[in-house]
């Protein structure tokens, strides 16, 4: 193979590569290539000095050329322009639509004042630890997490688009979170929180959190269909609308009597009275209390994730579809003391919706 090294040349404010080739002991040709800003010149000779002449001469020829004018879909430099590029193209088909709100409200207040119009190869790693640094300041540490990977998927799409060949966050260091992962109540927090908020409507959404394992954002698309709850996925990143299904377990079944249609407030209401009963507990923690009990209980692995609507794997996603009748049967096993006589308020019995 022939001995290569590279080289910098550069000339007009361009900086071209130079290869040089041997072929055999004694005969040699050097080659410069400049393959950038809409210029693809390569160019050989002899001698490197001839290389470099014939280089400049091309490179007058091509200066003089015309170029056509970018078209609408080229990609933009700037920091601002190719941030709405990236969330619009691409960054909308990966995640949820919460995901995407999120992103956005942090992009607007964090990097876009940071870094507004700024061309991205101007983005030194110096800039982006003084905004990490600043949010830190406040204690806000996972906020700077956050904003630290919505930052680098921008940055690393720039280094995909050839805006830029590193990524400046590569050596900024960011304050380690941990993220509070919740605790699940204990069988006499349950107690107390289902008779605490006995004779309310607070009862009965409590119950359907707790007994279903659902996200917080997910409580208020459920619907009762025969012995099943139906509800959305909110964990879909294809753009889809998926849905998932948690038999009515033995706990649910009481609250449910004589009920066809929920309603179950925002999270920030089921929040508040929350705190009010459990203040050492949050909405979410509701969700991990199902996923404990199930284990608990016995529930085979694949039930359970499907209940909880957690992935099978691609494998398994893939190519397992669990039968209604498996499981109504593993549901069944979700059954343990203390159980709470229900008190449901009698208007939410019926087929209407509390319009509150």
């Amino acid at each position: 193979m022939p001995k290569t090294f590279k080289r910098e040349f550069r000339a007009q404010g361009c900086t071209a590569h130079v290869r040089k080739r041997t072929d055999g002991r004694y005969v040699c040709s050097y080659e410069i290539r400049y393959r950038r800003n809409g210029y693809n010149i390569s160019v050989s000779a002899t001698t490197l000095q001839e290389a470099k002449e014939r280089f400049i001469e091309f490179l007058n020829n091509e200066a003089t050329t015309p170029k056509p004018k970018e078209s609408a879909d080229a990609v933009p430099k700037t920091f601002n322009e190719f941030a709405l590029y990236y969330f619009e193209k691409f960054r909308v088909r990966r995640v949820a639509e919460r995901t995407m709100k999120e992103d956005l409200w942090r992009y607007k207040r964090y990097l876009l004042p940071e870094f507004g119009s700024m061309p991205i190869p101007k983005i030194t790693p110096a800039r982006c630890q003084s905004l990490i640094d600043s949010i830190v300041t406040q204690r806000k540490l996972k906020t700077a997490a956050e904003v630290f990977s919505l930052l680098n998927v921008i940055l690393k799409m720039a280094i995909r688009h050839e805006i830029i060949r590193h990524n400046p966050l590569e050596i900024v260091i960011v304050e380690k979170y941990e993220k509070d992962h919740g605790k699940a109540l204990t069988k006499n927090e349950e107690k107390i929180l289902l008779t605490e908020s006995a004779g309310t409507v607070y009862q009965l959404m409590f119950a359907v959190a707790l007994y279903t394992g659902l996200r917080p954002n997910e409580l208020d698309t459920v619907k009762i269909c025969g012995n099943m709850i139906v509800a959305r996925n909110s964990k879909q990143k294809d753009g889809k609308e998926h849905t998932k299904r948690i038999p009515i377990t033995p706990m649910l079944r009481p609250y449910l009597d004589g009920i066809s249609e929920l309603y179950i407030y925002k999270p920030e209401q089921l929040r508040k009275k929350l705190r009010a009963i459990l203040p050492g507990h949050i909405l979410k923690d509701l969700r991990k209390t199902f996923n404990s009990r199930c284990k608990e209980c016995g529930v085979e692995d694949p039930a359970r994730k499907e209940m909880m609507g957690h992935s099978l794997g691609a494998l398994g996603n893939a190519y397992t579809e669990l039968s209604d009748e498996y499981l109504l049967k593993e549901a069944e096993k979700v059954s343990y003391e203390p159980v709470i006589p229900p008190n449901v308020p009698p208007f939410f019995t019926s087929n209407r919706r509390n319009k509150r």
